[in-house]
Order: C-alpha cells, then sequence, then structure tokens
C-alpha cells in the first residue's frame, strides 16, 4: 500500500541523505520525494510517496521521529490529502498537428511551454492517475521527453503540519 508521509525538517545539509538512508536500511521503496522550504526558511518539508504495510511505515516513523533534524513526521491518510505533481512532455509536432495538440492542451487544462518548428512541450499539474491518463493522450504524438516532479501534499480543511 501507498503512504504518503509529510517530514518538517530543519533546513541542514545532510538531513535528506539520513532520511533517504533510512528508508534504503529498511528496505522502502521510495516512489516520490519532494523538498522545499515552508513559510520558514530554516525549515523545509519533505514529502515521500512509499510503498509497504502498516508495520514497516510504523517503524519507519519512529526512525524518522529519533533523527536530530527531525521536527515533526505525520503519515496523511489519501482522503485527507490534497495531492499533486507537475510534468512536462516534450512531444513531436508536425504543423498540421499543432491544433490538434492546442486543442488537447485546452481540453485537459495543460499549459503550452515551448513551440518550436518540430516539437512542442506541454505542460501539467495534477493528481498522478490524471498525469498518467494526459501522457497517454500524448503517446501518439510522439513523446521525446518526459520530465515529472514527485508528489507534493497538504492535508485538506484546516489540519496542518507546522511547527
Amino acid at each position: 500500500m501507498k503512504h504518503t508521509i509529510s517530514i518538517l525538517v530543519e533546513n541542514n545539509a545532510g538531513v535528506l541523505a539520513r532520511i533517504s538512508g533510512l528508508f534504503a536500511r529498511r528496505g522502502f521503496n521510495i516512489y516520490s520525494l519532494a523538498v522545499g522550504v515552508t513559510e520558514d526558511e530554516s525549515v523545509s518539508r519533505i514529502t515521500i510517496v512509499a510503498d509497504g504495510d502498516d508495520y514497516t511505515l510504523e517503524q519507519i516513523e519512529k526512525q524518522l521521529n529519533k533523527l536530530i533534524d527531525v521536527i515533526k513526521v505525520r503519515t496523511v491518510k489519501p482522503d485527507e490529502l490534497l495531492q499533486r505533481e507537475l510534468v512536462l512532455i516534450k512531444v513531436s509536432c508536425s504543423a498540421q498537428q499543432r491544433h490538434e495538440l492546442i486543442s488537447i492542451a485546452e481540453i485537459t487544462q495543460a499549459k503550452i511551454s515551448d513551440i518550436s518548428v518540430d516539437s512542442m512541450t506541454l505542460e501539467l499539474s495534477a493528481n498522478e492517475s490524471h498525469l498518467n491518463n494526459f501522457q497517454e493522450l500524448l503517446r501518439p504524438y510522439g513523446i521525446k521527453e518526459v520530465v515529472r516532479t514527485g508528489t507534493i501534499a497538504i492535508q485538506k480543511g484546516t489540519a496542518s503540519l507546522r511547527i
């Protein structure tokens, strides 16, 4: 089962290495990892999407809480999350196909980030399934390159992970 773990850490060198090492030692596969500063520049938020059973997750949480630079750890249930990823997809694009790709961008609410003589780069921020569908829509045009960020997530409603 996939779990989304949100971790507040002190913004110090080596913190990410220690956290990813902890996951590796436990054999807990990381599917997605995103790091960014919070409203306090001395604190970073690490969002990890990983696969494992509940026991392994509990052990990871306990180990994370023992790390010096870790401030807070919270595993958020899927129904309590707003999750997004960003994807940039460069596709082959002839002059005749350009209008079709512009229509796909409008329908999917994607942004056209770059156009050249024989390619177009589209950008979309959405949940994982929407991005997967978007990529499948573009596959017939000939995908040249895909760049995808890790998942970022925030809890719905008034709950928040803060210092």
